[in-house]
């Protein structure tokens, strides 16, 4: 399976250098220039940045979903659906793009880079991965990568796409629970308050840019072992009720891809945010 997937990284890579591509049936697909878009309009926000408060997009509060999908998968169908202004989380890696994109790792963060050619914007954003790399608090930091209308270039099968769609991505990492409390067990405290926080600069980026559509999920809750109920409580403070984010967007899919249908991290956000579909 790794090797699979390291040679779709490469492909991909090959991608970017050409700034083309040819699907399996013969098309050939221009994707330099709204890559090169993306990559310039990519964004480093420090945590010190002072971004506004959201001004309302809609007098309503935000429609919730909570489903079985994989981000992609959601984003796809949102994008077939006519949804605009689409932003999809990935849950990174504090200190490697990518993650393991290029060895052909498996999770969330990967599948985002294989299907979509983020990789190569967030290779812009320099100053988010030394930042990280030069600490070792396991918190890591609110810092948060814009990276626009990034082309999705592969569907679910992973096969080259002749219509590849733009979607935008929020980069920010959630603090490494596990890790963080074996070596100090008193900072169990802090968690919930790092992720309240850490959720509202996400979403403070994504409004700030125009996003309308939210693919959110269960941020940090595989090998960095975050509670669900914690993450799902952490943006449904802000997006909920007189949230502050309450009415900043007009539609929030909690993507909860799982190998189990009785998840337990798809659970916690359905007793938040409604049954998952």
């Amino acid at each position: 399976m790794s090797g699979r997937l390291h040679a779709v990284a490469a492909a991909n890579e090959q991608i970017v250098a050409d700034g083309r591509y040819t699907t399996d049936a013969g098309t050939t697909v221009q994707v330099g220039p709204a890559l090169a878009a993306a990559m310039a309009g990519t964004v480093s926000h420090p945590p010190d940045e002072t971004i506004a408060r959201p001004r309302p997009v809609t007098d309503r509060r935000a429609a919730f979903e909570v489903t079985g999908e994989g981000s992609l998968q959601a984003a796809g169908r949102l994008h077939r659906d006519g949804a605009t202004g689409i932003a999809v989380l990935n849950f990174a890696s504090a200190r490697n793009p990518g993650g393991g994109y290029l060895g052909g790792a498996k999770a969330q963060e990967e599948d985002l880079c294989r299907h979509a050619l983020l990789y190569a914007c967030l290779l812009t954003a320099p100053d988010y991965y030394a930042a990280h790399r030069a600490s070792t608090d396991l918190r890591y930091s609110d810092r948060v990568i814009w990276s626009p209308d990034v082309p999705v270039v592969r569907g679910a099968d992973g096969r080259l796409l002749a219509r590849p769609y733009p979607v935008s991505f929020l980069t920010s990492p959630a603090p490494n629970a596990g890790e963080l409390l074996r070596r100090d067990p008193a900072a169990r405290h802090e968690i919930p308050q790092i992720l309240r926080r850490r959720a509202a600069r996400v979403l403070a980026v994504a409004a700030h840019h125009g996003a309308r559509t939210l693919v959110l999920g269960a941020w940090g809750c595989g090998v960095f072992r975050n509670d669900p109920h914690e993450v799902a409580d952490a943006f449904h403070t802000q997006l909920a009720g007189d949230g502050a984010f309450a009415a900043a967007f007009e539609r929030v899919v909690f993507a909860v891809w799982d190998r189990s249908a009785d998840s337990a991290n798809r659970a916690a956000f359905a007793d938040r945010f409604g049954p998952a579909a």
